[in-house]
């Protein structure tokens, strides 16, 4: 049972993009988050997450985001510092009924102001769902 969790997970990191050797930083990390999808992310990039204080360049971001986390607006533009030119932010939100839960509205509003466009949400576990972000521009995939 334990291999098909871990088998499952991993068919996530893909659908979220997310290669060998990518280079992948999380912010937001908190006690709610999604333990298996990091750890199928770590395995799938064959080392760890990055902290927010990383210095790298990023490849992607995982944004763990509730509601009362504060402006998203501003932690997409924190966010989007480090990025590489086809680098992807995962707004990573708890999903609706779920503690913490945000309004797609509400990452629709904040995606224009900070030169982001949203190209696809998936779902990324039982509690949490993704919305996948690239500067605008971008190739939308």
């Amino acid at each position: 049972m334990v291999a098909a969790g871990g088998a499952e997970q991993q068919s996530v990191a893909d659908r979220l993009g997310i290669k060998p050797d990518m280079v992948v930083q999380e912010i937001g990390w908190d006690e709610d988050v999604d333990d298996d999808l990091r750890a199928a992310i770590e395995e799938q990039i064959g080392g760890e997450l990055l902290d927010e204080d990383a210095q790298e360049v990023i490849d992607v971001v995982l944004l763990w985001w509730r509601e009362d986390d504060g402006d998203l607006g501003d932690a997409l533009v924190d966010a989007r510092q480090p990025l590489s030119d086809e680098g992807v932010i995962w707004v990573l939100t708890p999903k609706n009924g779920q503690p913490g839960h945000v309004e797609p509205s509400d990452i629709a509003e904040a995606v224009p102001t900070v030169g982001l466009s949203q190209t696809s949400n998936i779902s990324v576990g039982p509690d949490w769902s993704g919305t996948r972000l690239v500067p605008r521009g971008a190739p939308k995939r």
